[in-house]
């Protein structure tokens, strides 16, 4: 007997409303996600049915031995990236422990990942599914992973395709408001300075220039070279160039910290202040922007968070290898260090106070 007589087709909110839990949570009992206690998923579980939800069959136990595969990329495990791969990895390797599963991870370069090489290392370590971290794979790539139906999870990436599940920090949203920052503090020429043909770094272009659009501010998006091996001593010449151009931009957004402090370095040796004459906005919150001279403002991205989410993810794809594939995008937070000067305070009859 239910606990209520619907005249509709019963809902997740029906359910977690009846079972005193969130949608999410109802959400992930029934995608047979890890995490859900036995008490929460049954109780979860026997409501549904009592509602007359269709419940998927629970597949059998997680398996203990799991042991996926992370594919990294050398060049930015080796280069000024390292502590943003490092800090997912980290996550990767804690999520796999509590979960009574091995990573294995693996240094490639990420420009020349092919379908032999990937036949290959699963051959030699066994490997129960792959972590693409960092790594955009080509489409007759993408169509082997997808026709091996073998377990695939991008890894600080986004599948334009969404054939793939996948997790990412929250890029377009994280520099949109970034850009906003800038703007509530009153400078209407900023620069973006980007580097990367990656799809998560084209959507902190997108979000740059959804903020700029919105409040009709001046904008230049900055190239650097991608064969640029250091990217803060690129970005510094590239600022350099602009300033002798004297074109009025008050304010840079960076894509990432590395490009930032090169920013302020040549922001510096033109004579000016920053944040009085010029401000500057990271992303990542590498630990670089905390030895900055001012504090360098930046966007905070939780690097564990993205690994553990993404071991979640694996191991749903592991127990429902069926499952439509999912998009998670883990929220970035604002660190307010010293290089944006806050919108100035205005008096009531409109004189500005310091």
């Amino acid at each position: 007997m239910t606990r209520v007589s619907l005249s509709r087709r019963p809902r997740q909110t029906d359910i977690a409303r009846f079972a005193g839990v969130s949608v999410s949570t109802v959400s992930r009992v029934l995608a047979n996600e890890p995490g859900i206690s036995t008490n929460v998923r049954d109780q979860v579980i026997r409501i549904a049915s009592e509602l007359g939800y269709n419940v998927r069959p629970t597949p059998s136990a997680q398996p203990q031995n799991q042991r996926p595969v992370a594919l990294i990329p050398v060049d930015q495990a080796t280069g000024g990236l390292g502590v943003f791969y490092e800090g997912i990895l980290s996550g990767l390797r804690g999520a796999a422990a509590r979960s009574g599963g091995t990573l294995l991870p693996r240094l490639v370069r990420s420009s020349s990942v092919k379908a032999s090489e990937l036949k290959q290392t699963l051959s030699e370590t066994d490997a129960t599914g792959i972590f693409l971290v960092g790594i955009d794979p080509p489409e007759d790539l993408c169509g082997w992973l997808a026709e091996s139906r073998i377990p695939t999870v991008w890894v600080n990436g986004n599948d334009p395709n969404l054939q793939f599940d996948c997790v990412s920090p929250a890029n377009f949203y994280g520099a949109r408001l970034a850009t906003q920052h800038l703007i509530d503090a009153g400078h209407q020429q900023i620069l973006h300075f980007t580097m990367s043909h990656r799809h998560t770094i084209r959507e902190r272009v997108r979000g740059f220039e959804a903020a700029a659009a919105k409040s009709g501010v001046t904008t230049r998006i900055v190239q650097l070279p991608s064969t640029a091996s250091r990217t803060s001593t690129a970005a510094c010449e590239a600022m350099e160039a602009i300033l002798l151009e004297d074109q009025g931009f008050t304010a840079a957004f960076c894509m990432n910290d590395m490009m930032a402090i090169g920013v302020m370095e040549a922001v510096t040796n033109h004579h000016l202040s920053i944040p009085q004459d010029f401000a500057v906005m990271g992303f990542d919150d590498l630990p670089c922007a905390s030895m900055t001279m001012p504090r360098l403002t930046t966007m905070h991205v939780d690097r564990e968070a993205i690994g553990q989410e993404a071991y979640y993810l694996m191991q749903r794809r592991i127990a429902d290898p069926g499952a439509e594939p999912r998009k998670v995008e883990l929220a970035v937070r604002l660190i307010e260090g010293a290089t944006v000067r806050p919108q100035s305070k205005q008096s009531e009859d409109g004189e500005q106070l310091a």
